[in-house]
Formats: C-alpha cells, sequence, structure tokens
C-alpha cells in the first residue's frame, strides 16, 4: 500500500532545532526584530533587514555561540 504525500507531511516533526530558536529568542529579545536563521555543517546563517542590526550583531557573536552552545562560525547577512 502507499502513503499519499499528505500523510507523510503530517506524520513529520517539523519542530526547529534549539540553535535556531535560541538565536531567533536572542534577537527577538535584545533587538524585537525578526531574523531567518538557517543551519549549516560548518556555519550558522541569521539573515536580518537592516544593515544597522547585522552591525549590531557581529558586536555579539560570541554571546549568540555561548548561549547556543556552539563551535559553528555564525554568519550574519543582510536581507530576508
Amino acid at each position: 500500500m502507499t502513503s499519499s504525500m499528505k500523510d507523510l507531511l503530517q506524520i513529520r516533526d517539523y519542530n526547529e532545532p534549539n540553535k535556531i530558536g535560541i538565536i531567533k529568542l536572542f534577537i527577538k529579545q535584545h533587538y524585537d526584530a525578526e531574523a531567518r536563521v538557517t543551519v549549516q555543517p560548518k556555519q550558522i546563517l541569521i539573515n536580518v533587514n537592516g544593515a544597522a542590526l547585522a552591525g549590531s550583531l557581529q558586536m555579539q557573536i560570541y554571546e549568540m555561540q555561548q548561549a547556543c552552545n556552539t563551535q559553528k562560525k555564525l554568519v550574519i547577512r543582510i536581507g530576508m
């Protein structure tokens, strides 16, 4: 018996990894802004809307790494 795409998608767990949630919460609490976060094998990409926010986040990369408990490189990009 074959499963339909709808059945397969209902079973899948769409919870985001803890690192993504921690970074989004950090940015929301400190800057009241949204971010799109992508985890890759060697780095974590953080996309934000403005250059001012990206510059401020650059200064807090170490704090975000400590909050996530990760050694991956955090890359901040402008544009969502």
